[in-house]
């Protein structure tokens, strides 16, 4: 379902047109960004990762990413959340080196599924991931991420902070209403206006403390790890990580395909599934050689181009260029980490609605029919498994594989897809084996009043010849 863009991906707005749409991208991959180092961090019990370093790898994997694309996909790489509990396992295995060594297996087990693409082709993928199981995997994308936006907002059922609530129904409204009612160049940062009221009117309310943004130096060398010189290749905790990337390989696929029904572009085959899976390979090796998170395609600032209309690699790449910056600017990064939860909860309920949406829409543009009962049990086994908080562990040993939320829906959603038969083709393989003359009239009335079965042109001779010679039979036996 193609939008009109107002900058497609090869065009450029005036430089400070980009520069505050690229700022718009920055602040959307934020928050979820600089929360994998937190939350890795607390896993452990450690400091595995630190904030800078996450902004700097995710800019440079973008980079990385817009190189191997050819400059033809507008997408963002930051953190992965998927790899957080299997980052934290394998540093609690084989400390720094156990963790990164497992992160950039990750990215090469990206580039070898690129090279075997590249020259097999991707037929078996489309088999294995057909809309039914796509769209259901966007929805979840999406969905999944709704429990973070509520806990932000502080609708997560605790006790209602008005001041919290407050702040999150501006941000939200502010930014609906920009997208709706505003013109020009307004229309499209209306993310960006959100989180600047929203963050106005947690400062009038006396939300914000200043004092992390004062201690802060201007500059600062983020705290890299670095590969043969803060730590060496360990394997010991290589099996716990590298699974993961199996899985997340179908959040890849939905992503690409999600912005691709977006901007009315088919980006699995331009610029295809082998360079985008190179480009993301690439970038998560980048980012465990310098000690960083794995990367992934981001689905927030998918929302952003989406919702804005603004496709432009150039801005694209412009963000990551300030992700970089940022990283090394000690006071803007503690500047951007005061913004409360609430102003990114509120923009949050658009971006991850936005996302499902897209899911729902892949299903509709491909005409998916529901009232064949497999698709029905793809797609409902996948979202409920998905969003139910599904989960299977399985331990032996030093092996230590976690399969959950949208990856083990996944899953389940493919072998389902495989392995259950359609109701037509059950009903085709039927009538071929053994016909009866019972089947063929219903199969010949079907054909014309409903067309719900597609057979050739001699199959229905045949059922024509047959049910001719069972009349002439019958009036044989009356005489």
């Amino acid at each position: 379902m193609k939008q009109k863009m107002a900058y497609d991906i090869n065009e450029m707005p005036p430089i400070g047109k980009s520069i505050i749409l690229a700022l718009q991208h920055l602040f959307a991959m934020f928050g979820a960004t600089i929360l994998v180092p937190i939350l890795v961090n607390a896993a452990a019990g450690k400091e595995v990762l630190t904030i800078p370093v996450a902004l700097v790898t995710s800019g440079i994997g973008t980079l990385i990413y817009i190189l191997c694309t050819k400059g033809r996909s507008p997408v963002y790489l930051g953190s992965s959340f998927a790899f957080i509990t299997p980052i934290a396992a394998a540093y609690l295995k084989g400390g720094i080196s156990g963790a990164m060594t497992g992160v950039m297996a990750v990215g090469l087990v990206y580039v070898i599924i690129a090279i075997i693409i590249k020259f097999v082709g991707k037929e078996w993928l489309d088999k294995l991931l057909p809309p039914v199981v796509i769209g259901p995997m966007i929805m979840i994308i999406g969905l999944g991420l709704a429990p973070s936006a509520i806990g932000q907002i502080g609708l997560a059922g605790g006790e209602l902070d008005v001041k919290v609530l407050i702040v999150a129904l501006v941000s939200f409204l502010v930014t609906a209403i920009v997208m709706t009612k505003a013109k020009g160049f307004f229309k499209i940062i209306p993310f960006l206006i959100g989180i600047i009221c929203g963050y106005i009117v947690a400062v009038c309310l006396g939300m914000i403390d200043f004092t992390p943004v004062k201690e802060a130096s201007f500059f600062s060398i983020p705290k890299f790890k670095i590969l043969f010189k803060d730590y060496n290749l360990n394997f010991t905790a290589l099996i716990t990580i590298v699974p993961i990337a199996l899985v997340t390989l179908c959040e890849h696929i939905g992503d690409h395909t999600s912005l691709g029904n977006i901007i009315g572009r088919d980006l699995i085959k331009d610029p295809g599934l082998d360079r985008t899976l190179l480009g993301d390979g690439l970038a998560t090796f980048v980012a465990g050689f310098l000690g960083g998170p794995a990367n992934t395609t981001y689905g927030e600032n998918t929302s952003v181009v989406g919702m804005t209309r603004v496709a432009s690699v150039k801005v694209i790449g412009l963000a990551g260029i300030f992700a970089i910056i940022i990283g090394f600017l000690g006071k803007f990064t503690a500047l951007i980490s005061t913004i409360p939860s609430a102003v990114l909860g509120g923009v949050s309920l658009l971006l991850y609605g936005f996302i499902a949406v897209n899911g729902l829409k892949v299903l509709i543009k491909n005409s998916v029919n529901f009232e064949e009962s497999k698709n029905v049990i793809v797609a409902s086994s996948m979202l409920v498994l998905g969003l139910g908080g599904a989960a299977i562990a399985i331990t032996k040993g030093d092996f230590s594989l976690t399969i959950s939320g949208m990856s083990l829906a996944s899953i389940i959603g493919i072998l389902l897809n495989l392995f259950l038969p359609a109701e037509g083709e059950k009903k085709v393989a039927s009538l071929v084996e053994k016909p009866s003359k019972t089947d063929m009239i219903k199969l010949k009335k079907d054909i014309k009043d409903e067309l719900t079965v597609e057979l050739k042109d001699d199959i229905l001779e045949a059922i024509k010849e047959e049910l001719e010679s069972s009349n002439t039979k019958s009036k044989r036996r009356k005489k």
